[in-house]
C-alpha cells in the first residue's frame, strides 16, 4: 500500500508505455524494469524517498500510566492510539502500566498498592501480561479497547476486547495471577522509578526518552503534530496535511 501511494504521488501511475506490461507496483523493482517502463527518473526519486524513510528511526513515544487513571484513559483514547493508527511508519509506542503505584518485597514476591485501589493493580497486571505475550500491533488495540471500557480489570471486558483481535486472553489472565505476572510488573516498576526527572503525575509522556513540561503539553494537546514535527525523515501524507498554509492562486 505504501509503495502504491508513493508511486501515485510521484506521478508514475500516469505513465503509459508499450514496452511495459507490468502493474505499477513493479515498475521500480529494478533499474532495467524502470528503463523499459520509461520511469527511470520517477523511480530514482521514489527509491531515494524509500531509502531515507528506512534510514530514519521512528519517533519513540513512551507512556507511563496506570490502568484506572482518567487522564491516562483520555490520552490513550484521544491522542496516543489515534496517532499510532495514523502514522505507524514513523512512531514506536512503549506502554508502561504502573504509574503512581508502590511496591514492597514480601518474601519471594512483590506486593503492590495502587492509587485507585486493588482493581487498578489487577488492571496493571493484566495489561502488563498482555504486552508481554503480544507485539504492539495486537496488544495496543486490545489495551485501548480495555481502557475505553473503563474496566480493564474485568475478565469479561478483557475477553471481549481480546476476542476482537484473536488474542488468547486466558493466557493473559493466567499470567496476571502468577509469579511471572508479579515479576513482569516489577519490571514496569523499575522502568517507572528510573525516570529522570522522576515522574510526578500520570499520564507521563516521553519523546525519544525526554520529558519536559512543553513536550507533555504538546503531546496531550496534539500528539500527531508533535511526532510529525519531531520526525526528521520524509513526512508521510498524514503529516503534510497538517500544514496550515494558503497558496497563492
Amino acid at each position: 500500500m505504501m509503495r502504491v501511494t508513493f508511486l501515485a504521488l510521484l506521478g508514475l501511475t500516469a505513465v503509459l508505455c508499450d514496452s511495459c506490461n507490468l502493474p505499477p507496483r513493479l515498475w521500480c523493482s529494478s533499474e532495467e524494469t524502470a528503463r523499459n517502463c520509461g520511469v527511470e527518473y520517477q523511480c530514482a526519486r521514489y527509491n531515494a524517498i524509500e531509502n531515507s524513510v528506512k534510514a530514519t528511526p521512528p519517533v519513540q513515544v513512551t507512556l507511563y500510566f496506570e490502568s484506572l487513571c482518567p487522564g491516562c484513559r483520555s490520552f490513550i483514547k484521544s491522542q496516543l492510539y489515534p496517532t499510532w493508527q495514523t502514522i505507524p511508519s514513523i512512531i514506536n509506542v512503549t506502554l508502561v502500566p504502573y504509574g503512581n503505584a508502590h511496591e514492597q518485597k514480601v518474601g519471594d514476591h512483590w506486593e503492590y498498592q495502587c492509587q485507585h485501589g486493588e482493581n487498578e493493580c489487577i488492571g496493571n497486571f493484566i495489561e502488563t501480561c498482555l504486552l508481554h505475550y503480544n507485539d504492539m500491533k495486537v496488544a495496543f488495540p486490545v489495551l485501548a479497547c480495555m481502557e475505553a471500557s473503563g474496566q480493564p480489570y474485568d475478565p469479561a471486558t478483557g475477553q471481549q476486547c481480546a476476542s476482537q483481535y484473536g488474542v488468547d486472553f486466558s493466557q493473559v489472565l493466567k499470567c496476571s495471577n502468577s509469579t511471572l505476572g508479579n515479576t513482569l510488573e516489577h519490571q514496569m516498576a523499575l522502568k517507572t522509578e528510573a525516570l529522570d526527572p522522576p515522574h510526578t503525575y500520570v499520564p507521563w509522556v516521553t519523546v525519544n526518552g525526554v520529558h519536559t513540561e512543553q513536550i507533555q503539553q504538546e503531546a496531550t494537546s496534539d500528539l500527531l503534530k508533535l511526532v510529525c514535527d519531531t520526525y526528521t525523515g520524509p513526512k508521510p501524507p498524514a503529516c503534510t496535511s497538517l500544514l496550515d498554509v494558503c497558496y497563492k492562486l
